[in-house]
């Protein structure tokens, strides 16, 4: 290990303090010129490093784990490395140190560091590598051997790997996907829940662009998530569903219907707002992850599939509404958020990108089912237009 020698006369610099960036002042000395140690000195004891790359939602779900992780290691300081497109999901995590984005400067701090423990959930192989690559005497999860292939690093992984390899046992799995994780990392019984927060000026911003849109916000707002990304086409409901929800619900209650999607999204919810006899309020589909996040903080309701769009509606505590069919709805927590929509078929959660049965899962996932969730949910937060009436 080079040793750092310090000058005689120079300014005392906390170098293991969890603030410590390097290169640049600190948040504290940056907003009030204080210098090291302060009041807000933080001395971290140990390093944690935590691989999650796949997919968006999963890596915001695995925030989760974050707050039981810190009541065991409470002198940590925690290094994330994910995808580039995962990366604002832990801008301004409190419990994140750092977050590194895959790539050749992940792979030279893997190289020149080393951890206390190493955390990975993901059974893909590039995962699996980078936590093999990792220096640590603990890891936890998955790791990649000399083979090539993906090695559990204890029971809990290995039913998890299993559950990934063979479709009768993920059908057959009642546990959510966070205490699944909680299992691996030896943290059962303990509370945890999203980690994500948005400041007040992004709010604030999402905000005037929905008054730009037409929004009123003294009015109940339900959004729509009307896709499903490009991996998984069948987690996403039918067109007339949703046109058939708005007609219904927008006759009986004085709402507002925000649409809301990424770019794959768009020809759809052109699609929605030429059919629908309501008004649909669209703010498009070329916002960045975070401006999303706060364009669907403003809802009241929030009727989506199993999709990012969902993990972020309960990161933010909105009410849910989650239409499932592909996808296991056992491994979600809602956190008693909302309700999961599930229709009765046998062959559910098959991870399949197309399917042959007609009607499918969501085919059969009728109006009058996502109707009265929607109204339930939407009751626990404002009252509805029809019970006032009475």
């Amino acid at each position: 290990m080079t040793k750092v020698i310090p000058i005689v006369g120079s300014r005392e610099i906390a170098f293991d303090c969890k603030f410590f960036l390097g290169d640049r002042p600190c948040v504290w000395h940056k907003q009030t010129g204080v210098l090291c140690t302060c009041d807000q000195y933080q001395k971290v004891e140990e390093r944690l490093l935590i691989i999650k790359l796949d997919a968006m939602g999963d890596v915001l779900r695995s925030t989760a784990l974050l707050p039981p992780l810190a009541e065991v290691h409470p002198r940590a300081s925690i290094t994330w490395i994910t995808r580039k497109d995962s990366v604002p999901l832990l801008q301004r995590n409190p419990y994140v140190s750092e977050v590194l984005e895959l790539g050749p400067e992940a792979l030279v701090h893997l190289q020149t560091r080393t951890f206390d423990r190493v955390i990975n959930l993901d059974a893909s192989k590039t995962s699996a590598a980078l936590a093999a690559a990792a220096r640590s005497d603990r890891k936890d999860g998955f790791v990649l051997d000399e083979r090539g292939c993906v090695q559990p690093t204890n029971e809990a992984a290995r039913r998890w790997l299993e559950a990934g390899v063979f479709d009768d046992i993920k059908r057959q799995g009642a546990a959510t996907y966070q205490d699944r994780m909680a299992d691996i990392l030896e943290l059962s019984g303990r509370k945890h829940h999203y980690v994500f927060e948005l400041s007040a000026d992004e709010i604030k911003r999402a905000r005037k662009h929905l008054e730009s849109v037409g929004l009123d916000f003294e009015r109940p707002v339900i959004g729509l998530n009307t896709g499903a990304g490009g991996r998984w086409p069948l987690k996403q409901w039918r067109e007339d569903g949703y046109v058939d929800l708005v007609s219904r619900v927008g006759r009986r209650e004085d709402v507002q219907f925000l649409l809301l999607g990424g770019p794959a999204e768009q020809e759809r919810n052109d699609r929605l707002k030429r059919a629908s006899s309501i008004p649909l309020i669209d703010p498009g589909c070329d916002n960045t992850v975070r401006h999303f996040a706060a364009l669907l903080s403003h809802c009241d309701v929030a009727v989506t599939g199993d999709t990012l769009a969902m993990h972020l509606a309960l990161a933010l505590g909105k009410r849910t509404v989650v239409l499932f069919g592909p996808t296991s709805a056992a491994e979600i927590d809602l956190y008693g958020l909302g309700e999961k929509v599930v229709p009765d078929m046998t062959c559910l959660s098959c991870y399949k990108n197309s399917c042959d049965f007609a009607p499918n899962c969501m085919d059969l996932i009728s109006t009058e089912m996502v109707e009265g969730a929607l109204l339930r949910q939407l009751a626990t937060v404002r009252p509805l237009a029809s019970e006032v009436a009475l």
